[in-house]
């Protein structure tokens, strides 16, 4: 499938004779919630049948436990399979004391994993939460859920509640959630700029349907245009397919989306390794 054509298209042109030959500045991975219904052994065989090797774990069936012993025999077997961890997540501070707070820190920093996404801090609990950022140098990103969430719906609006914080705070852009909280997702990747420690990928072909998420490259998401305003922030994170629906079966959903955003990239004039 080409990649679509959308407004801007014309910045293109000199944009991709740039990028000729040049690896891609966009990276992908996965986050695991796409394969919550599967085994840690199987989400390592889909990984490597899909050619991936980037990972954001969540603690869903055994893909990342936060008991200490299992959480260490998950990291072995990543990486004894060539898989990096670069972000975990969403986690979720359910008690917001220091000492669940700091847990979560620790569950991270015994795994090597370097960003958190966040999934529920409140603006009460953000003190607590700078403060293990900075102790256990460890990035926070802060993820956005979208019109149901009544303290973070956009990015823009975590960007109003760490103004001011430690720059290791920062947001996970989910894009679906972001377009169906009425926010212009190109925009808001320029605005939160070096504060994007993670993105969630998806796609939907309704901006007001959360129910009608499909894979990437059969919605309306401006996938090229997210790219490129990625590669201009020069953005050092992943971008982390998050296919939510057809838990059961996603492969197929799952390596359209990898095959469609590789291909919008190889169209950027990148190179981009494929399965």
């Amino acid at each position: 499938m080409l990649p679509r054509t959308s407004v801007g298209e014309g910045r293109w042109t000199a944009g991709q004779a740039e990028a000729d030959g040049a690896a891609s500045p966009v990276r992908l991975g996965m986050a695991s919630y796409t394969f919550r219904n599967f085994s840690r052994a199987q989400l390592i065989g889909f990984l490597k049948e899909l050619n991936i090797d980037q990972l954001n774990p969540k603690d869903a069936k055994d893909h990342l436990p936060q008991d200490p012993a299992a959480e260490a025999q998950a990291v072995a077997d990543y990486q004894a399979a060539g898989i990096h961890l670069h972000a975990a997540g969403a986690i979720y501070f359910q008690q917001a004391t220091e000492e669940d707070v700091r847990s979560r820190f620790e569950y991270l920093q015994r795994a090597g994993i370097p960003v958190m996404v966040a999934g529920d801090p409140t603006p009460q609990t953000l003190p607590l939460v700078e403060k293990y950022a900075k102790q256990y140098d460890i990035k926070v990103a802060i993820h956005n859920h979208g019109p149901e969430d009544k303290l973070w719906p956009s990015p823009l609006d975590i960007l109003k509640d760490i103004q001011g914080m430690d720059a290791r705070i920062g947001c996970c852009i989910d894009v679906g959630h972001t377009v169906r909280a009425g926010t212009d997702v190109v925009k808001a990747v320029h605005a939160v700029g070096p504060r994007l420690f993670n993105m969630h990928m998806k796609d939907l072909t309704d901006f007001h349907d959360k129910g009608s998420q499909v894979a990437v490259g059969d919605g309306k998401m401006p996938v090229r245009e997210i790219f490129a305003a990625l590669a201009a922030i020069r953005y050092p994170g992943y971008v982390d397919l998050e296919y939510e629906v057809h838990a059961d079966d996603p492969i197929p959903g799952v390596t359209k989306s990898f095959a469609y955003m590789r291909g919008v990239l190889t169209g950027m004039g990148y190179a981009v390794q494929a399965t």
